[in-house]
């Protein structure tokens, strides 16, 4: 079902979501930038339309409402431990088409990757819905059509907004209620079907063990300074790592967190008796290239790279992981050519 609804309206259409939800989506923070005189745009709690920025692309991804850059587990005293409190609150998300297939590469993650659930992830993903934005052009660095993230049926409201109304058609049943009042209209959402960049990704049978040790890594080796900003920004990264807390008045007493991790950043593959096993960066830009575009595909049938062009937006070097593919590319082809 689709509605028709005044822009001066909407406000109390979200009051009426806010019964129910939190709703998050992407927020202009003035001169909040990296650089002086720039804003910052990245995902907040909203009350008005007018908060929301539907033209430009966020900074970080919408994952923290399911994986938290810092989330406790348990608190334990001694021998015995109590599990974190379910505040089950639930979520509204305004988001992209790349980042709805994000939220599924996190799925698989979570859910289907080992024998058992993550019942922390879960919890939370649960009671998350989504408010796909039309998104029919996409930004400089986006990829998604490439990368086949480009549209989603996975959403409870598509919105697509214009300078005097809003279109929203309504999958949830839940949430139609809502909009009773509303205009009833004939809308179809589109989806953008060409990005200034594209890519082609390597067949699974192309990627051999002899690009191991091609020297197209060690470029990285030189330009990589290990910062993470692209493990961070990264709509589908999802490594992580424990810290125990004890408290200061009892160190028999904390809590245990789960805490974002990254595979450029030093020390993430350390392991005991001092081993480490990717220590250039080269090597950890390898290991990111091809668990993105061979790994996750060989195990799920699909790529985890959603093409949302975030890494390339926020390194410090220019490392363009189009460009990383791209060359892949080349190195595959030469190696044929070679027999």
């Amino acid at each position: 079902m689709s509605y028709r609804v005044k822009r001066s309206e909407f406000d109390d259409i979200l009051s009426k979501l806010q019964e129910d939800y939190k709703i998050y989506a992407p927020t202009r923070k003035k001169d909040k930038g990296t650089f002086s005189d720039t804003d910052l745009v990245l995902y907040d709690r909203v009350s008005s339309l007018e908060e929301i920025d539907f033209n430009s692309k966020t900074k970080y991804s919408p994952k923290e409402v399911v994986f938290p850059i810092t989330q406790t587990l348990f608190y334990f005293n001694g021998d015995e431990y109590i599990e974190a409190e379910d505040k089950g609150e639930k979520v509204l998300v305004f988001l992209r088409p790349c980042e709805v297939n994000a939220f599924k590469r996190l799925d698989k993650i979570f859910l289907e990757n080992g024998p058992q659930e993550d019942i922390y992830y879960k919890r939370l993903r649960e009671k998350v819905k989504f408010v796909v934005m039309e998104c029919t052009e996409g930004f400089d660095s986006c990829f998604c059509v490439s990368m086949g993230t480009n549209e989603t049926e996975d959403y409870s409201i598509f919105i697509k907004v214009s300078d005097e109304e809003v279109f929203c058609e309504i999958k949830d049943e839940k949430l139609t209620e809502v909009f009773a009042d509303q205009e009833s209209t004939d809308y179809t959402p589109e989806f953008i079907q060409e990005n200034k960049q594209q890519v082609e990704v390597p067949a699974l049978e192309d990627i051999t063990t002899d690009l191991f040790d091609s020297e197209i890594w060690k470029e990285y080796s030189k330009r990589c300074i290990g910062c993470g900003r692209c493990n961070t920004v990264c709509p589908t990264c999802s490594c992580w790592t424990m810290q125990d807390i004890s408290y200061q008045d009892n160190e028999n007493i904390g809590e245990r967190r789960r805490v974002w991790a990254g595979c450029h950043i030093d020390g993430y593959t350390e392991m005991a008796g001092g081993h480490d096993f990717r220590t250039t960066y080269g090597d950890r830009m390898r290991f990111k290239t091809l668990h993105k575009i061979y790994d996750f595909r060989k195990r799920f049938d699909i790529d985890m790279c959603v093409g949302c062009g975030r890494c390339e937006d926020v390194c410090p070097q220019y490392i363009s992981f189009v460009g990383a593919i791209k060359k892949l590319n080349q190195a595959i082809k030469e190696e044929k050519n070679n027999g």
